[in-house]
């Protein structure tokens, strides 16, 4: 579904918002109910959750494969149940994006840089002056170990691939020149990395390797994208938000503004789920 980090779901038991997601990447630790102690690092062990919490995302979405596409209601079903229930609200969603949210922010910094001083010197702040001039997906594909440091955990696996298929896509939405960008193509870049990034979060938590697609080639094609497309509306919707209060981005708000633009997203995208539920 869009991402080769996709595996069979979380196993059960495990904590709504992992203890490492905590941090630079993460935010801080969700705090302890009394009683539960402390790991080993001295974080709070977070309250065991529900381990059948993913099952009725998970039931809903297997519902719109099994159609083909075609079960918009049982579409926005799975995503507002993801949401609801088995990331327990947009803000605990938000924060299970924690490579990618870190992630997203460095990819924001990098484009308001050079919207601000020019590539070539966006690209010299990073030691990477030698991608200037270069095609735009050459230098999207140098600037990855700055954007995606890390892809050892599933987590900093989903921000990675997130930002590879964003690459991938550039040129087919019409991003080829850099140096002339325009705020409203910024937004389209980090729209596509925040799409990639949420769909491959739901897809690892409710484990789409559990969910049957359709044989056909086409159909299972059109699940792929109705799900896309769903997420990025939310996004798309977040994002403008998100700009009409902050208008002016400073590099010391980019990451307020990347952790509101996710919470927001998550948020309209269960509100938009129970509309297609309820038609």
């Amino acid at each position: 579904m869009g991402t080769s980090t996709a595996y069979g779901g979380p196993g059960g038991g495990t904590p709504l918002v992992p203890s490492w997601l905590g941090g630079a990447d993460g935010g801080d630790a969700p705090a302890a109910p009394a009683g539960t102690g402390a790991g080993p690092d001295g974080l709070p062990i977070p309250r065991t959750a529900d381990p059948q919490r993913f099952s009725g995302a998970r039931n809903c979405f297997t519902r719109f494969a099994g159609s083909g596409g075609t079960d918009r209601a049982n579409l926005g079903r799975a995503v507002s149940r993801y949401v609801s229930t088995s990331a327990g609200g947009a803000r605990q969603a938000a924060r299970r994006m924690g490579a990618s949210r870190s992630a997203g922010a460095r990819l924001l910094g990098f484009l308001v840089d050079a919207q601000a001083r020019g590539v070539r010197e966006a690209l010299r702040a990073l030691d990477l002056e030698s991608l200037a001039g270069r095609p735009i997906t050459e230098i999207f594909v140098g600037l990855a170990d700055y954007i995606c440091p890390g892809a050892g955990t599933v987590d900093e696996g989903i921000a990675r691939e997130a930002y590879i298929e964003t690459v991938v896509e550039l040129a087919s939405e019409g991003l080829t020149d850099p140096t002339t960008f325009t705020p409203d193509q910024m937004q389209t870049v980090f729209e596509l990395y925040a799409t990639h990034a949420i769909e491959a979060r739901i897809c690892n938590d409710i484990g789409t390797k559990a969910v049957t697609m359709p044989v056909d080639a086409q159909a299972a094609h059109r699940v792929e994208q109705q799900l896309r497309d769903f997420i990025r509306g939310g996004v798309s919707d977040a994002l403008t938000r998100a700009r009409a209060e902050s208008p002016n981005l400073t590099p010391e708000r980019i990451q307020t503004f990347v952790d509101t633009v996710y919470e927001s997203a998550f948020a309209i995208l269960q509100t938009l789920g129970d509309a297609e539920a309820n038609q």
